[in-house]
This record gives C-alpha cells, sequence and structure tokens, in this order.
C-alpha cells in the first residue's frame, strides 16, 4: 500500500509538474491525465470537482472583463498612474500599493500589465533603479490575491471553512489579510529600497548607456496613459462595478438581510438515510420521485448562501454595465482580464479535481502521518501551501485542493486562517506571466530572471512579503479569535 501511495502521489506532483512547464490551460489539462491514470489505471474513487469555486470565478472575472472592455480599467490605471507620478521619488512603496489595489479590486493579478511599463518609465526618469519598485510591484500584484472578496482563494477558503465548522465571513477574513499583506508588502518595499547599485553608479548600465541605440531604447520613449481620454461611461461602469462590492460585503456582514427559503431535511437520526442534509426539493418532488427517507424529516428556513449572493450580484453588474456603459461582450472575451480568469477556472478545474481525488482516498494514511506534526506546530502547515503553490502557480488551487485535508488533520480554523497569504509562492520559481512581464518591461534590465534560475529579482521581495504577512496574520488571528 506505500509504495502504491508513493506511486500514485508522484503521478499527481508529476502532472502538476508538467503543466507548470507548459503554463496556461495545460496546467488544468495535464491533470486530467494524472486523474485519468488514478482512477482507470489503480481505480481510485474519483473526487468532487470544485463546482462553486469554479462558478464564482467565472461571474467574477466576467464582470471584471466587462468593465475593462467598457475603459473602466484605463481610468483605474491613470488614476495611479498620476498618484505615482506626483511623488516619483517614493515609487519604490506607492507602486506595490497601487498593484496590490488593483488586484484587490478586480480579483485578479493580471490587471496591472498596462501599469507596469509606467512604474518602470517613472524610475528611470527619476534615476531609479527599476528593480526597486517594479520587483516588488510584480509580487504585490499577486499578494492582493488574497485580499480581495471576490477573488477564489478568498471565496473558497469562507465556503470550506463553513462546511468544516468555521464560521467566518469575507469581511472577517480580509480584516486580517488586508493589513498583513500591507505589512508584509511595506516590510519587502523597504528591503528593497537601497537594493543593487543606483543606476549611476552601476558599471554595467552605464556602459549600456554609452551605445546611442540602448540609451534611446532605455530613454527614448515614455509610458503613459495620461493623454488618454476616459469616456463617462466608462468611469460609470467602475462606480456599477464597486457598487457590486459594495453589495457583496453588505450582505457578507449583514447576513439577516438576506432572504431565505423553505428546504427540507433529515432530522438527526440513528437510522436516517440522510441525516441532517439540505434536499433542496419540495414535499411534492419527493411523492413524485417516490423517495423514501427512513427517521424524520422537517422543513427548515434555509439563508441564500454567499456564493450564490455574489454569482448574482456580478452577473447583474456585468449586465448593467453592457446596458448603460457601452461595454462590449465580443472586446471582454478578447480582454487579457477574461482570458487569464478562465485559464483560472481550467487549472482549478483539473488540479483540486486531482487533488480531491488523492487525498480524500488516502486521508486515513494521511491523517496518521501527519496529525502529530501538526498537532505540535499547526502553523507548519503554512510550509505545505506555500511548497504547493510553488508548483501549480493558482492560489485558489492551493486553497480548494488542500484546506479540506488541512481540516480534516484537524488543524483549527482562526490557524489556517493566519497562514492564509503563505497560498502564494509561485514567484519562487520565476515562470509567472507578471514576473516575465515585468522582466521585459524593464528597459534598464535591472529586473532580472538570473543565471541560476532562483537568483532573481523577485525572491527577496517575495520571501519577505510572504513570511512577514504570514507571522503577522498568525498574529492577528490569534488575537482575533
Amino acid at each position: 500500500m506505500a509504495i502504491t501511495m508513493i506511486l500514485q502521489l508522484l503521478i499527481v506532483l508529476g502532472a502538476l509538474w508538467v503543466g507548470s512547464r507548459y503554463g496556461s490551460l495545460a496546467l488544468g489539462a495535464i491533470s486530467g491525465i494524472g486523474l485519468a491514470l488514478l482512477v482507470f489505471g489503480f481505480g481510485l474513487k474519483p473526487g468532487s470537482p470544485p463546482t462553486d469555486v469554479i462558478y464564482i470565478i467565472i461571474a467574477a472575472v466576467t464582470c471584471a472583463g466587462i468593465m475593462q472592455a467598457s475603459g473602466g480599467m484605463d481610468w483605474l490605471i491613470q488614476i495611479a498612474e498620476r498618484m505615482l507620478r506626483k511623488h516619483p521619488d517614493r515609487i519604490t512603496f506607492l507602486a506595490p500599493l497601487c498593484t496590490f489595489f488593483l488586484t484587490v479590486l478586480v480579483g485578479t493579478g493580471h490587471v496591472v500589465y498596462t501599469l507596469m511599463p509606467i512604474i518602470c518609465d517613472i524610475a528611470l526618469k527619476k534615476g531609479i533603479r527599476p528593480e526597486r519598485p517594479c520587483a516588488v510591484a510584480s509580487v504585490a500584484s499577486q499578494v492582493g490575491i488574497t485580499c480581495s472578496p471576490i477573488a477564489a482563494a478568498v471565496v473558497a477558503f469562507v465556503s470550506i471553512s463553513n462546511a468544516n465548522g468555521f464560521d467566518i465571513t469575507i469581511p472577517q477574513v480580509l480584516m486580517i489579510s488586508i493589513p498583513a499583506c500591507i505589512i508584509g508588502l511595506m516590510a519587502a518595499a523597504a528591503a528593497s529600497y537601497h537594493r543593487g547599485l543606483d543606476l549611476d553608479k552601476d558599471p554595467q548600465f552605464q556602459k549600456k548607456i554609452k551605445d546611442p541605440v540602448q540609451y534611446n531604447y532605455i530613454y527614448g520613449s515614455s509610458a503613459t496613459t495620461l493623454d488618454k481620454e476616459i469616456p463617462q461611461s466608462a468611469k460609470n461602469a467602475v462606480y456599477i462595478f464597486l457598487g457590486a462590492l459594495a453589495v457583496i460585503v453588505f450582505f457578507a456582514v449583514f447576513q439577516e438581510a438576506l432572504p431565505s427559503y423553505k428546504t427540507l431535511r433529515a432530522v438527526h437520526d440513528a437510522d436516517a438515510l440522510f441525516v441532517n442534509q439540505d434536499l433542496s426539493v419540495t414535499g411534492d418532488q419527493l411523492v413524485k420521485a417516490n423517495i423514501y427517507l427512513k427517521g424524520t424529516t422537517e422543513w427548515f428556513d434555509k439563508t441564500l448562501p454567499m456564493n450564490i449572493v455574489i454569482q448574482i450580484v456580478m452577473i447583474s453588474a456585468a449586465a448593467l454595465m453592457i446596458i448603460f456603459c457601452k461595454a462590449s461582450p465580443k472586446q471582454a472575451v478578447s480582454g487579457p482580464v477574461w482570458q487569464s480568469g478562465m485559464v483560472a477556472v481550467v487549472a482549478i478545474y483539473g488540479i483540486a479535481w486531482l487533488a480531491d481525488t488523492y487525498f480524500s482516498n488516502y486521508l486515513d494514511e494521511m491523517k496518521l502521518m501527519l496529525t502529530d506534526i501538526v498537532s505540535a506546530y499547526p502553523w507548519s502547515i503554512a510550509l505545505v501551501f506555500f511548497l504547493v503553490s510553488v508548483l501549480i502557480n493558482s492560489q485558489g488551487a492551493v486553497v480548494v485542493a488542500m484546506l479540506p485535508l488541512a481540516y480534516q488533520l484537524g488543524i483549527e480554523g482562526p490557524v489556517l486562517l493566519g497562514v492564509l497569504p503563505s497560498v502564494y509562492g509561485y514567484f519562487f520559481i520565476p515562470n509567472y506571466p507578471s514576473d516575465i512581464a515585468t522582466v521585459n518591461f524593464d528597459r534598464s534590465g535591472t529586473t532580472t530572471i538570473g543565471k541560476y534560475l532562483l537568483n532573481h529579482s523577485f525572491m527577496m521581495p517575495g520571501l519577505v512579503s510572504v513570511i512577514t504577512a504570514t507571522v503577522v496574520a498568525f498574529a492577528l488571528s490569534s488575537l482575533l479569535y
């Protein structure tokens, strides 16, 4: 059994590794090969794909994609650029804050590609080494995912936690993750403030700009969005989007304001076929289907769950933007926000299904191996989250795949909330699109991958940010819960 279990684990890890090498849709698709080997080759019982999380991602990225198609994203980028150009000497601290809050608003880190060349341009014009703000800004664009009310990682954490007895809402998660992640990013910015040689003292850079062609490439153009006229319809789309977020947060805080409906469940009974289970059908439907229940059933009022609320609000907001803000659905589908969101859907679909299939079949063995460790050092689950994230490049997928296992191991909800920032580890190997794009946007060449792969520009700010944020979040969660 042990050899078979290890072999199957290698299949899971191999599928994730191969998928990450191909990138994009391959991560989810190649996970399907691993799933097929486990189910058809070894006869494991298939797990369950995370449909609720997938539906929320689809609704959220549709809404964000429609806002981008309306021009609303351009307005947000303009606002950020004005602030950055007003305080260019503080670019190392302000740039990550801008990319962080853009991700918090939209729920995906792929909205920063327009802002990144602007950050580089401002740094160059001020004589600041672009690596300093660019690297930490790229990290910040991904850190914001665990702080967004519509991001898959946050929604999945709340949904899975509630199902495992830790009653928590989205605002309560954000009360921990936002301050913790901001402190982590400011620590990373402070560590980056004097990083590397100043441009006027960097011999490699000085040698480069002696070449007129290189000098013109580095200083000859200026990236900006300030010359772009933003129509009122684009601004209205942003207002609708922000209003949708406000509605979601309101219902998350005041859940008693949500509508409720009657549904049927079986009461606690040793002989009951369904024990305390929501059947989501009417009495007439039960009679027509000739369903026989052992034990006693009862009707009860069920409040509309938040995963449904988010989907309804996001889809409705998208419709309002199409009708009133001149947003083109075709343009939204071809935009980077919607496309990256759909890639995330496929990744989470394949990865989480593969992981759930493996872990659900070996839950008892996992408990036997890991219970002593996590009982003595419950925070050590953060290392597991981080390492899995290095492999699968998706914070939402890490939460969906690993959080149920963490609860099954007996780790308490407040501990898991405290280590939530640790689900971001894919900066470790610099193959993520935002990191690669940042290297290309830096015309000075100071933001680099590195000859030995791991000695890249994102390693230091990534580690400082994630470690600091996790420590702060763990302390906050321990104090509040």
